[in-house]
């Protein structure tokens, strides 16, 4: 299942809008060769989460991002504007989830107990279990992963801009695609590390639970 969302993820993400701004160029310009490769990830965004049943923070922030997003495409009248306005609106998204850190409620620590969600456990117990003092830290690592995400997305953006303009989209796209690679790895790494200071926490709850086997005696 993994090796196809991935397969669909480059399909979609990479592939399609690649060809569509490939070919489309010429008919009908950058702004709208541009904007109609961006329809490949949109539709397979809410189809996914349409099937994933994303009905929680984190599906209601992917569709937030989603929306704001083909909004200011929509809104941005030419190319050039269009890619100004993403970098824009990426480093807005990174400084909103550095500011969930500041009010003490990192987005990360959510979007977790939306995928204990779907393994079965009941949001409230996760987010008290994750706020505990050894195991809150991790995912405020996590959100500033995704923090930096959308800032560095967007300063890279802004440099990538400046050398290629809006001819080289198709390599803009890609080198965008890599950053984005990169840090869904290390947010992966982030939740694997999340889950090893869970796991850690939950047996030394149960060894403190667990009567010493002298004391057993003792009482006995």
């Amino acid at each position: 299942m993994k090796n196809k969302i991935v397969v669909f993820d480059l399909l979609f993400y990479l592939a399609l809008p690649y060809l569509i701004w490939k070919f489309g160029q010429e008919p009908l310009g950058d702004y709208y060769a541009i904007l109609l490769s961006t329809a490949p990830g949109f539709v397979y965004t809410i189809v996914r989460f349409a099937v994933e049943r994303q009905f929680n923070v984190t599906g209601m922030f992917i569709m937030v991002s989603l929306f704001v997003s083909t909004l200011v495409d929509i809104l941005s009248g030419d190319a050039f504007t269009m890619l100004q306005n993403s970098v824009y609106v990426s480093a807005g998204f990174g400084l909103f989830i550095l500011g969930t850190m500041i009010i003490k409620k990192p987005l990360a620590l959510y979007f977790g107990a939306d995928i204990a969600y779907l393994q079965g456990h009941k949001r409230e117990d996760s987010l008290k279990l994750y706020r505990q003092k050894t195991i809150l830290p991790a995912f405020y690592f996590i959100t500033g992963i995704f923090a930096l995400r959308g800032l560095v997305g967007a300063g890279l953006k802004y440099y990538l801009i400046g050398v290629y303009g809006v001819q080289g989209y198709d390599r803009i796209l890609f080198f965008m695609k890599v950053n984005g690679w990169v840090f869904g790895a290390l947010i992966a790494v982030g939740f694997i590390y999340s889950s090893l200071k869970i796991i850690e926490h939950l047996e030394k709850q149960k060894e403190n639970d667990v009567p010493d086997p002298d004391e057993s005696e003792l009482v006995r």
